[in-house]
């Protein structure tokens, strides 16, 4: 499981949600389909309209995957840091019921004000 405690990733940038479509579609209920997705070297955040999915890929060959579902239902709260003069990157914090604080790093040019109105429109 992806270490929330210290939830540093890589910082993530945008990619074709058909990077990820193979690994995740799998794990999806009816309904369900990508609306974003984002990856650093080899880990991803795929955004779908149900949840978040983290992706950790482990390993040498990278052929073991961790992938944890972090839903909107239990999202409380979220923030938004966008990027300045000197700190090139954008964060983006979601707090969930039972687990805590998830916090995700963006290269400087990911619209996450984008990402919030998204998650805005599946959680309130």
């Amino acid at each position: 499981m992806i270490d929330f405690e210290n939830a540093d990733y890589l910082k993530l940038r945008s990619v074709s949600p058909a990077s990820f479509e193979k690994m995740v579609v799998p794990l999806f209920i009816p309904g369900e389909q990508i609306v974003a997705a984002f990856q650093s070297i080899r880990d991803g955040i795929v955004f779908t309209n149900r949840r978040v999915i983290a992706i950790n890929v482990q390993g040498i060959t990278g052929k073991k995957k961790d992938f944890t579902s972090l839903p909107y239902s239990k999202i409380q709260s979220f923030s938004v840091e966008t990027a300045g003069v000197f700190d090139l990157d954008s964060e983006l914090e979601l707090w969930f019921s039972g687990l805590g604080k998830v916090r995700f790093e963006f290269t400087g040019n990911t619209d996450v004000a984008g990402i919030c109105r998204m998650i805005s429109g599946f959680v309130l």
